[in-house]
């Protein structure tokens, strides 16, 4: 049985120098099925062409907030309660997980120091989480299943690097996790770009943004993280599938 995890981010990388309105780095992972994923394609593919009769438009999160490069149409306040009513649905009533990891940049740099690869560790971490994901799916299912991740390009030199890191841990295993186990499941790891219109990561793209806000202030209204929230993995009535690092004390 196929799976794919689909990646994203919100923030930058950087840690020498960024926004302290903005000191976050949240790299998302949505794993689905190829079956569900296919429902959902189909989906997202109905909404674009309801609102643009062109299923070529990239959701982005940004832009849908802003309402900018090509989504000047939800400055039409009926059509943008539309919108957001049949993307929640979307987004809600779908089988997916969401695991995903939150570097808070100002505790980090100054526990670890600015040397790191922020998403490299994200990584990790999401790996280890999709592996205890994974086990559980396989008992329930019977089913072998493979994985296949799947990123946004973001450079030659940036994409390298990760992927080097990526097979590093298929050799050695992660703290948690042997190698065996993250073989038995992660068979393949490709870079898209953003114009190839992947649905699965422009999911990953709109989850990213709430959970990020939801990091930074927990008491704040947040509408969309209420829409994903039961999404995220959970062990033991725990949101296991959101790694806050540092952790908070």
């Amino acid at each position: 049985m196929r799976y794919y995890l689909f990646l994203d981010e919100c923030g930058d990388q950087n840690l020498s120098n960024f926004s302290p309105e903005f000191p976050i780095f949240t790299l998302s992972g949505v794993i689905v099925s190829d079956e569900q994923y296919r429902n959902i394609e189909k989906q997202v593919n109905i909404l674009k062409t309801h609102f643009w009769n062109d299923k070529k438009v990239i959701l982005h999160s940004r832009d849908i907030r802003k309402c900018q490069n090509g989504f000047e149409v939800l400055f039409d306040l009926e059509k943008k309660s539309l919108f957001y009513q049949e993307l929640n649905e979307i987004l809600s009533e779908n089988d997916y997980t969401i695991v995903a990891c939150s570097i808070l940049k100002d505790k980090y740099i100054r526990k670890y120091g600015k040397l790191s690869d922020v998403y490299a560790i994200s990584l990790s971490f999401i790996m280890e989480r999709t592996v205890f994901l994974l086990d559980r799916e396989q008992k329930s299912l019977g089913d072998n299943i493979e994985l296949h991740i799947i990123a946004e390009r973001r450079g030659k030199k940036e994409d390298k690097a990760l992927l080097d890191y990526y097979n590093e841990l298929l050799d050695r295993g992660t703290y948690f996790v042997d190698e065996k186990r993250l073989k038995k499941y992660f068979k393949s790891f490709q870079f898209k770009d953003k114009r190839d219109n992947v649905v699965g990561l422009q999911i990953s793209d709109l989850v990213a943004y709430p959970i990020t806000r939801y990091v930074l202030d927990r008491d704040a209204v947040n509408l969309s993280f209420e829409i994903i929230k039961d999404k995220i993995y959970t062990q033991n009535d725990r949101m296991h599938g959101l790694k806050i690092h540092p952790r908070e004390d």
